[in-house]
């Protein structure tokens, strides 16, 4: 299938594989976004957005980006930091009292930021029909015991991260997370991500779903088996309680949730803009960068069940596990998120990358499909 855009001279193998992809007759669309010192080489998208197959997919086509939007509630958090607001390390109690209940009252900002803190998941009950209720969800979280001693293990914190740094934006800012992401980060770089889509943009949003007959990588299937076989596991709750599934995506609430740590709904080149606004020093400065890009933490995550390896609410390349690889240079940082989106910066290269899909595949870390247009783009340069 012939994409739609820009490519420019020398990178015209990652259009190829890019076109490539959508041979697969389960493929719906997608996009790819890829920016050098905040000048893009790469802005292509192809396919269809509507489940029908009739709607072309257009470069400002949203569609669900989950989890990539982590960074953007982590340098929403660092600002405050930065404005003096928040402290890295100061107990979340300190800002949120309510929060010191069963045990947590130690548990620091920086250890929920590096996925440290023993919070990883809601116990008890199902909380899927409450999880738009932000009230709710927070004083529900403020009450859960502590899943294990702070800082003595890593536990991705799927719901819990939004929730938490959340809460502690609107604290010391007083306006909600989402809107203090879009008003201090999206509108002012014009990045077309959204934390929550306007009613007037619905129309935008393309039909996200699973592909069938896809297989992740060892990892990812041995956290499935978990996922479906073991429902009071930590990992299983930590995915599904609430869940965050590709049949959801189809809800008007969900297009409209406000959650910072997983209601990312966007574009390639609003994923890969952010990442070139951060690297230009027009959201924190050189000081709190290097902060957010350093190893904070490093080892078996018990919710991926696999090695990671985090910044200050970054995913970082992990030598140990190649199938994770990001397909660039070492200091690589991002974020994934569920089925395949994918956003991420190298900051040696000065590249920013950002990729998109309707069709849901089987990797919980990087998919092969932006991996492998990853690795030509880094050929390239």
């Amino acid at each position: 299938m012939e994409a739609k855009g820009t490519c420019a001279n020398g990178f015209e193998a990652v259009q190829q594989a890019f076109e490539a992809i959508f041979d697969d007759p389960h493929e719906r669309g997608g996009g790819v976004c890829i920016q050098v010192d905040g000048e893009t080489v790469v802005d292509l998208w192809a396919g269809v957005a509507d489940e029908q197959g009739d709607q072309p997919w257009t470069r400002d086509t949203l569609v669900n980006t989950f989890c990539t939007v982590k960074p953007f509630a982590a340098v929403a958090t660092l600002m405050l930091v930065e404005e003096g607001k928040l402290e890295l390390d100061v107990p979340v109690a300190h800002y949120w009292p309510e929060f010191a209940q069963g045990g947590k009252g130690q548990v620091t900002l920086r250890q929920v930021m590096t996925h440290t803190s023993g919070i990883p998941a809601l116990r008890g009950a199902n909380h899927n029909a409450m999880m738009y209720d932000w009230e709710h969800m927070v004083e529900i979280l403020a009450a859960e015991p502590l899943w294990w001693e702070p800082g003595t293990a890593m536990g991705y914190a799927t719901t819990i991260f939004g929730w938490i740094v959340g809460e502690l934006i609107r604290r010391a800012d007083g306006r909600d997370p989402c809107t203090f992401i879009h008003e201090r980060i999206s509108q002012p770089n014009d990045l077309e991500v959204h934390l929550g889509v306007d009613e007037q943009h619905f129309h935008r949003i393309a039909h996200y779903d699973a592909a069938k007959g896809r297989v992740g990588d060892p990892y990812s299937e041995a956290l499935r088996n978990v996922l479906i076989s073991e429902p009071e596991h930590v990992a299983t709750l930590a995915f599904t309680n609430p869940g965050m599934v590709p049949k959801r995506t189809s809800d008007p609430r969900w297009w409209a949730y406000q959650q910072p740590a997983v209601s990312g709904q966007g574009t390639a080149h609003g994923l890969a803009g952010f990442y070139s606004a951060l690297l230009a020093g027009r959201l924190i400065g050189p000081e709190l960068l290097k902060e957010f890009t350093r190893e904070h933490s490093n080892g078996m995550d018990r919710i991926w069940m696999r090695p990671m390896r985090y910044g200050l609410g970054c995913m970082m390349e992990q030598p140990a596990d190649p199938a994770a690889s990001l397909g660039m240079g070492p200091n690589t940082f991002g974020h994934i998120g569920l089925g395949g989106p994918i956003s991420f910066a190298d900051p040696d290269c000065g590249v920013s990358f950002g990729f998109v899909t309707s069709t849901s595949g089987r990797h919980s870390m990087i998919d092969p499909r932006p991996q492998e247009l990853a690795a030509l783009a880094y050929a390239a340069l």
